[in-house]
């Protein structure tokens, strides 16, 4: 299992976990509280939480290759539920890390 993660700054994290979260829920087993989100994608699995004025993300996939291709996919679909609000990914892998979403 390989593990990547950031924390964006955003001036509304838990909108930005709403929005994904509803938008990948017609295609993806989805859970969702107030202050965290949890997709089960192909790629893996992707964790959100909400920080003080930050966004984590945690992503899990079976090995290196897919964590790239889904830091991208991740990104791109926060960057549009963004909206005009600029994101910032600094993505840290972290094969060892355990994160869970409840």
């Amino acid at each position: 299992m390989t593990v990547s993660s950031a924390w964006i700054a955003s001036q509304d994290p838990p909108r930005l976990i709403r929005r994904l979260c509803k938008h990948w829920a017609h295609k993806f087993p989805v859970s969702l509280d107030e202050r965290r989100g949890e997709i089960q994608l192909p790629l893996g699995r992707c964790l959100l939480q909400v920080g003080d004025g930050q966004l984590e993300v945690c992503l899990q996939a079976s090995d290196a290759e897919q964590i790239q291709r889904f830091q991208q996919v991740v990104a791109e679909h926060l960057q549009r539920m963004a909206g005009d609000e600029t994101l910032d990914f600094a993505w840290r892998d972290d094969e060892a890390r355990q994160h869970t979403a409840g």
